[in-house]
């Protein structure tokens, strides 16, 4: 219950606070942006003063009161206009937000509840398809994080700084530590947070096609089912296979339409593939989406007062997710370049504006960036040019034609996106254009990550854009065949091609199960969260479905490299010793010395990955918890 009090305050506060800021936004804004920004200093209030605290109850007594004061402040600085009432455009946008988010959200709950530690009735934690491989990883940020003195460390490699833009995780922390169970810790912020990015993307497309509303609805449907023609591959010659790729879009792990890279089929689906499993994506884009709306919106409107907003709300986004942070930089870069192009006469006011903007969001983000985005891309040796993504994978020359790719990955929209690019000036979107051809430029010569997929989270943010435009052009192509018979076939079956791969995506999510935690090891959890110090630090092998890191929340030795490599961090050191500790433990006692481990553990998956000598273990060490599947040692001091 205190875990909702404490998501009810910060929320209906920031309405308020962004209610006095910007009266004369309409409500439909003005609550979006209250909400967002309530969640956005959920995450960072207690963050800050964990500086000084650490995550405990003490940082967030601190986040209360430094709440209060930012609504009381707000208050003396309010606009003395008269709030805007609600338009006759607020409730058509209303209606369409009905018909798409309320769907889309109620899906996204559904999801959430199944991928994030389901429960079944043996004790065993279930999970979807596209949660397998993230999700320990972020329980392992959420429980560890706890009671945690900060800078915070990387649980996953023991004694290491977190490089990592944990901020999503951390509102969960908070939820966890206030009474919210682990599960739902994750699933209420999950839920909240998608549906501000589904109604945020039908404000931001709004703000961009004026008040044709269908075109919002219709750019939303392009977006959120994006999935290119991957469907042409699974159908092709169906009948002669009796339809068995078809059926393994159901049954098989990673065969959905926009997701096979056997086929060069990259782009996912944002719902199922982005915004389930990767959280702090989804905390960025839901935190992204207001910045863009501010930058359009104070530009327009010139306003120095939702210019400072938006410095304030670009700077808070490193630690949220440092991709969409920089897709932002990328974005306002073109995009005022293209403001000063189609308006001249504003030319100084946009510069002193830019200024401002640029001036407030470095004070804020160099001190996170130069902390944890920089030692990571740098350090790391992650930063390299590429040209043309995936379909250049490592270097090595093209997969698929240049434009092939991008059509059969993005789909139809991507045809009519370059359409109406080539009538931005006339259409009025040339800023648009640019900020576009900013973010797309960089992304596809440039990688910060291992993982030269990771360049998705700059290209989503370009493809937000490319949807809203796709809709545009669109809707002048209706207009121009308007009394032609089948002009409603012809956009029916633009919207299925458009749409049919993510839905069948997203479809898969919604019917897939996996075991994540036996029951043994939720058991086993269970005794390390309420047995062993915070800080201990335990000795495992590499599995990414590791119950001591990521549910009870304990430093272990080394994690996955599913994660570790992919961070860019050097742990070979740490591998090596793990292998040679559990092989021969009496030879190799300096491991356990060396990191200070306390614990050694030992499971199914450390005797199949290494020749485990349990019999000299059991010699040196005291047997203190034991299951049918799970042995853990304590080492004396």
């Amino acid at each position: 219950m205190m875990a909702i009090v404490f998501t009810a305050f910060f929320l209906l506060g920031s309405v308020q606070a962004v209610r006095f800021l910007l009266p004369e936004k309409s409500p439909v804004v003005r609550i979006w942006l209250g909400l967002a920004l309530g969640l956005l200093l959920e995450m960072q209030l207690p963050a800050l003063f964990a500086y000084a605290f650490g995550f405990t109850a003490a940082a967030h007594v601190a986040a209360t009161a430094a709440m209060l004061a930012v609504v009381t402040v707000c208050f003396f600085l309010r606009d003395r206009r008269p709030l805007r009432p609600m338009g006759p455009s607020d409730r058509r946008l209303l209606a369409m937000m009905a018909v798409i988010c309320l769907p889309l959200t109620a899906l996204s709950g559904y999801l959430q509840y199944t991928h994030v530690l389901m429960p079944a009735a043996d004790g065993s934690l279930w999970c979807g398809q596209s949660t397998y491989g993230d999700l320990c990883m972020h329980l392992s940020f959420v429980t560890s994080i706890e009671g945690m003195d900060f800078p915070p460390r990387y649980s996953l490699l023991a004694g290491t700084p977190l490089s990592y833009p944990y901020l999503t995780d951390s509102l969960s922390t908070s939820l966890y530590m206030l009474g919210l169970p682990l599960s739902w810790s994750l699933i209420v912020p999950g839920t909240l947070l998608m549906m501000l990015t589904y109604g945020g993307y039908m404000i931001l497309a709004r703000q961009i096609l004026g008040g044709r509303h269908k075109a919002v609805a219709v750019a939303a449907l392009l977006f959120f089912l994006n999935g290119g023609l991957g469907f042409l591959y699974d159908f092709d010659m169906a009948f002669r296979d009796g339809f068995a790729k078809v059926r393994e879009i159901f049954t098989g792990y990673y065969k959905t339409p926009a997701n096979q890279p056997d086929l060069n089929l990259r782009f996912s689906n944002v719902i199922a593939d982005l915004m389930i499993p990767q959280r702090s994506l989804l905390g960025g884009w839901a935190m992204g989406i207001p910045a863009l709306y501010l930058l359009i919106s104070a530009t327009r409107e010139k306003s120095m007062r939702q210019t400072v907003m938006l410095g304030l709300w670009a700077g808070s986004l490193p630690l949220v997710h440092t991709h969409t942070f920089l897709a932002l930089g990328l974005f306002s870069g073109g995009y005022l370049v293209g403001r000063m192009v189609c308006h001249r006469e504003d030319r100084g006011w946009l510069l002193r504006m830019a200024g401002i903007y640029l001036l407030i969001t470095l004070a804020l983000a160099l001190p996170q960036v130069l902390g944890n985005a920089v030692r990571q891309t740098l350090e790391g040796g992650s930063l390299r040019l590429q040209l043309n993504w995936v379909n250049n994978s490592g270097g090595n020359g093209l997969i698929d034609g240049y434009f092939w790719f991008w059509i059969k990955n993005a789909g139809l929209p991507y045809i009519l996106m370059i359409c109406a690019c080539l009538n931005a000036r006339r259409r009025g979107y040339l800023d648009i254009v640019l900020g576009m051809a900013a973010l797309y430029l960089v992304a596809e010569t440039v990688l910060f990550q291992p993982n030269e997929y990771d360049n998705n989270k700059l290209f989503y943010i370009w493809f937000m854009f490319a949807a809203i435009l796709a809709a545009d052009y669109g809707s002048i192509l209706m207009q121009r065949l308007a009394g032609l018979r089948g002009r409603a076939l012809l956009c029916a079956l633009f919207l299925w091609a458009s749409t049919f791969s993510g839905a069948l995506s997203i479809a898969r999510e919604a019917v897939s199960g996996y075991q994540l935690f036996s029951a043994s090891a939720v058991q086993a959890a269970d005794w390390i969260r309420e047995n062993t110090q915070k800080d201990a630090v335990f000795l495992t092998g590499q599995q990414h479905i590791n119950p001591v890191c990521s549910l009870a929340g304990r430093q272990i030795l080394c994690g996955s490299d599913l994660y570790v490599y992919f961070h860019g961090l050097d742990y070979s050191a740490q591998a090596g010793d793990c292998r040679r500790f559990y092989e021969n433990p009496e030879e190799n006692l300096d491991v356990l010395e060396t990191y200070g481990v306390d614990y050694i553990f030992v499971s199914d998956y450390e005797r199949a990955d290494f020749a485990v000598n349990l019999d000299a273990l059991d010699a040196l060490f005291s047997l203190v918890y034991e299951n049918p599947d799970i042995r853990i040692y304590q080492v004396d001091s």
